[in-house]
């Protein structure tokens, strides 16, 4: 009597994977949002991705993870700041133009906080 280990499928949560792709769950479609991805899945729509997702990389909504890296700041400082809600990719350029004296502060952290771990990783 041979046994068979079935193979199952690793799925996660919509949320989870939205997380992974780098994009806000509430502006994916609602098919997304209801189902499970699986890991091929997943795989799938990040070498190939679908236009919505293609649309959303690119204008947005992002969430705050993906907008503090589009800054040059940590999400700290972004809340800091006053920024809580996501943003769009034309409201971060409109940011990086108007350059206001807290992000100019907040990038100047992320400087040092970056030149301290390089230093430290030097050791």
């Amino acid at each position: 009597m041979t046994s068979l280990k079935s193979k199952t499928t690793q799925t996660m949560k919509p949320a989870t994977a939205a997380k992974k792709l780098g994009i806000l769950l509430s502006a994916t479609p609602a098919e997304f949002q209801e189902g499970v991805v699986s890991r091929s899945e997943l795989n799938a729509l990040q070498a190939t991705p679908p236009a919505w997702l293609a649309d959303l990389r690119r204008n947005g909504p992002h969430p705050k993870q993906v907008v503090a890296a589009k800054l040059g700041v940590s999400v700290s400082g972004l809340i800091r700041g006053g920024i809580t809600d996501p943003l769009t990719t034309a409201e971060i350029d409109a940011l990086k133009a108007e350059n206001p004296a807290w992000l100019e502060h907040e990038r100047s952290v992320q400087a040092d906080v970056r030149k301290e771990a390089q230093r430290l990783n030097q050791r």
